[in-house]
């Protein structure tokens, strides 16, 4: 499906409970375990779509990749991102070989279409599509990505650090850090923080 198509699709989910959704195209939220499927959401839009899971570097899609993120309500009522964005993971080998113009996290970012959600408290609670969002790397903010990028390409190819050293701590826009919980310094991927989703998602 091309992007064009798959956004104007994704669109008409604005305001509709993703729980009816996952009941109706039979994806499971918790898993026999009766823990919750963090990625619960992101294969109901791919239901949606008539599209299956591909976890690839590439775009997911082919020419374009689909990213699902959760908003919440603070006390004040406004709406803020839960969570980061998970990008693409991190290859030591190519990240350190590679420019940016020429990398996963470019490619990744310039062909994703973001479904936002709001989320309740807990997974049981209502969660609505909020918005679908295309993402236009562009002027100042591709410079300050690329900077991001750099500093972690710069950090891999130093011998006094390394793969180890990447944190979350770095950069101003995306972040390489450990990839969720449990996997402990062996695995790192490139994280959109909030300030970069803010560039393109009106709360």
């Amino acid at each position: 499906m091309e992007k064009e198509k798959a956004v104007e699709k994704l669109k008409t989910l604005v305001n509709q409970n993703l729980h009816e959704l996952a009941k109706k195209y039979d994806v499971p939220v918790l898993t026999p375990l009766g823990k919750v499927n963090k990625g619960w959401a992101g294969h109901v839009f791919e239901r949606f779509l008539g599209l299956s899971l591909n976890s690839a570097q590439s775009p997911n899609f082919g020419s374009w990749e689909l990213k699902s993120i959760p908003l919440r309500r603070c006390a004040s009522g406004k709406l803020t991102f839960k969570e980061t964005m998970a990008v693409t993971m991190i290859d030591s080998y190519h990240v350190a070989h590679t420019p940016f113009a020429e990398s996963h996290l470019l490619q990744k970012l310039r062909k994703a279409v973001i479904v936002a959600r709001i989320v309740g408290k807990t997974f049981a609670d209502p969660t609505f599509v909020h918005s679908v969002t295309e993402i236009e790397l562009t002027g100042d903010l591709y410079s300050a990505v690329e900077a991001d990028y750099e500093l972690a390409r710069a950090c891999l190819n130093d011998p006094m650090q390394g793969f180890a050293c990447l944190t979350g701590k770095m950069g101003k826009y995306v972040q390489p850090r450990t990839k969720g919980k449990g996997h402990g310094s062996r695995t790192r991927a490139f994280y959109a923080r909030p300030a970069f989703l803010r560039q393109f998602i009106v709360l």
